[in-house]
């Protein structure tokens, strides 16, 4: 099945697909670094660095599942109540309808947060998918119920040329805890009580104590968690900025999680490559679709093409 990515991204969405048995065509995204590593992790892809509002959508290849992540950015409530929430990055879901309307692939799967479909404008997104012929499946989907050791709760919606709407079947599997992935021979270290930490953190990780954590736990560094998060479930959803911390309480030392855990954590390979800026790396990360989610999605759209 030829494939398209736009926003690819870290390449999550490609990875899955590949993996599924997919051939992606053609990917594309406006950030340089993220084209490049997309690159060198899909030497076989056509890249293309661009603003695609700015990139006439005749000129990407026929294919016959198109896999779109516009940006999350005006509907993520991560963002906060002081930015507005009817920019521009809005405006790149518009994209999809653009590129359907030219190329007419028989699928897609568009991903982003659920409170897209709180969007004033989402239904005339939807009508606009369903006047091209589409027909759509609303699927929230949490990346554990696919064996990854992170609770991240996306949509995805999958569209089809069809008169009946395509239901995916997403069959739970075991949850995997975040220590499966954990090295805690790992890492720089540094002490819970050293000069300058935040008063906010040093409570957190007293609070998990007082709960009964244990010695090795984890914590969110910001956000409105109060206390700690247990080694033995998936770990929260992951952002472009480090968010865990690793706890060692009996050593009194804490670390943030490395590149390679939070590449773990979004269930890519080992052998991804990232940047070696970590801020880079955990940029693209938390951008990225956990390529097991993809892999799933697109093994059930080929099994049916």
């Amino acid at each position: 099945m030829n494939t398209v990515d736009i926003f690819s991204g870290a390449g999550g969405f490609s990875t899955g697909a590949s993996q599924a048995g997919a051939r992606v065509l053609w990917a594309a995204n406006h950030w340089r670094e993220a084209v490049d590593f997309h690159s060198k992790n899909h030497p076989q892809t056509a890249h293309v660095c661009q603003d695609l509002n700015l990139f006439p959508s005749t000129l990407i290849p026929n294919h016959d599942l198109l896999l779109a992540s516009p940006s999350c950015k005006g509907f993520s409530p991560a963002r906060g109540k002081d930015q507005a929430h009817h920019d521009r990055h809005r405006a790149t879901a518009w994209i999809v309808i653009d590129i359907l309307e030219a190329k007419r692939p028989e699928f897609a799967v568009v991903e982003n947060v659920p409170e897209m479909k709180k969007w004033v404008l989402y239904p005339s997104w939807i009508d606009a998918v369903s006047r091209l012929g589409y027909s759509i499946s609303e699927n929230i989907i949490d990346a554990a119920s696919c064996g990854v050791p992170q609770n991240r709760i996306r949509l995805f919606i999958v569209l089809t040329r069809s008169r009946k709407s395509f239901e995916l079947k997403i069959e739970r599997k075991q949850e995997q805890p975040i220590s499966s992935v954990l090295n805690w021979e790992a890492g720089n270290w540094s002490d819970i009580f050293k000069k300058n930490r935040s008063e906010k953190t040093i409570q957190r990780i007293q609070n998990a104590v007082c709960d009964g954590m244990g010695d090795r736990f984890l914590t969110a560094y910001y956000g409105a968690t109060r206390a700690g998060r247990s080694i033995e479930r998936p770990i929260g959803t992951l952002t472009t900025k480090p968010r865990y911390a690793l706890i060692q309480w009996d050593r009194k030392k804490m670390r943030m999680l490395s590149v390679d855990e939070a590449r773990a954590a979004m269930g890519f390979p080992d052998s991804y490559i990232l940047p070696k800026r970590s801020d880079e790396a955990n940029m693209m990360l938390g951008n990225a679709v956990c390529p097991p989610v993809a892999k799933e999605i697109v093994s059930q759209i080929i099994a049916r093409g």
